[in-house]
């Protein structure tokens, strides 16, 4: 493969200068949500029968793979099951009310119930933290039922657990694992921009990611990762179901009847694409070809020329060299 115009070096410079989430904004941001926790951590120590029981930093800023685009956090807010409201509505209202007890110095338009999480927003940075409530009765590993995001359905799910998981692939594969998946995500980002409908959420890709990962690929060259990850989607028309053994067998998966099949790594009954439509699926099956077809161009056009071209039709038009 011709790779004088663009190559590994090229590819890895447009992650930090163009994809990736500053280490100094990754700091600041963790840094307000820690803040957030330690202060509701001091209103625990005075009041230990409140319900709101711990807050978690969640999401790809805790898992390392956030996006520049990030403008907003998530953090889980473990709530003492026994007494919270099961409804939804209240649960959020409920959930509401008792941050603004814990931080009375928040004015009300500060926290605000959304659909299915209430937003606290910090009034100096602008940031905004999207609290996910988690019903809990008292698991010593953290599992509770989350309030899925999608549908607001309960879903058992385990914070701790996720972030492990991803830290595992991250450690066996220093920066390339985490780099990839903003790529990949960065991508995905462009297309729901730029294709109506189109649907691929962090999670299934960080999870796909993960089993190329198990099955043995090298992150290390760029342009063959991306090409593997594109290609192994189009292969398996992203229909091949995929499930993890670190807390679970996967033999105690279960069967399902929709289209794709990706399954929950501390769940063995959640399928993470369980909303998926086969268009939807089908949709994802045609945007890898597209950017397989366009990574095997790149590598093999003669010209510097054509080869940004066809980069900019995996990255868009912002992938310069």
């Amino acid at each position: 493969m011709a790779r004088q115009h663009v190559d590994h070096g090229d590819i890895a410079r447009f992650g930090q200068e163009r994809v990736n989430l500053p280490k100094d904004k990754a700091d600041e941001y963790r840094a307000q949500a820690r803040r957030l926790r330690e202060k509701l951590d001091g209103y625990l120590d005075e009041h230990p029968d409140f319900t709101l029981k711990k807050m978690l930093l969640s999401g790809s800023l805790a898992k390392g793979t956030a996006l520049r685009s990030l403008n907003d956090i998530d953090v889980a807010c473990y709530i003492s099951g026994a007494d919270a409201p099961g409804d939804v509505p209240k649960l959020l209202n409920y959930l509401a009310d008792r941050l603004r007890k814990a931080f009375p110095n928040f004015s009300p338009d500060q926290v605000k119930p959304q659909t299915y999480s209430v937003t606290v927003s910090f009034k100096g940075s602008g940031l905004d933290v999207d609290v996910v409530p988690i019903l809990y009765n008292g698991d010593p590993e953290w599992y509770g039922n989350l309030v899925s995001q999608e549908d607001g359905s309960f879903l058992e799910t385990c914070i701790p657990r996720h972030l492990e998981f991803i830290k595992k692939r991250k450690d066996a594969h220093k920066t390339d694992f985490a780099q990839i998946a903003r790529l990949i995500k960065f991508w995905a980002r462009n297309l729901k921009r730029e294709r109506d409908g189109f649907r691929f959420k962090s999670f299934m890709i960080e999870l796909i990611l993960s089993h190329l990962a198990d099955q043995g690929l090298n992150f290390s060259d760029y342009p063959e990762a991306l090409q593997h990850f594109f290609t192994y989607v189009a292969r398996s028309n992203i229909r091949e179901r995929i499930a993890f053994g670190d807390y679970y067998q996967p033999s105690t998966v279960g069967s399902f009847s929709v289209p794709v099949k990706i399954i929950d790594p501390v769940n063995a009954k959640n399928n993470v694409s369980q909303l998926y439509t086969a268009a939807e699926a089908d949709a994802i099956v045609d945007a890898a070809l597209d950017a397989g077809d366009a990574i095997d161009a790149a590598l093999a056009t003669p010209t510097k020329q054509e080869t940004v071209y066809y980069w900019q039709k995996v990255f868009g038009s912002t992938f310069q060299v």
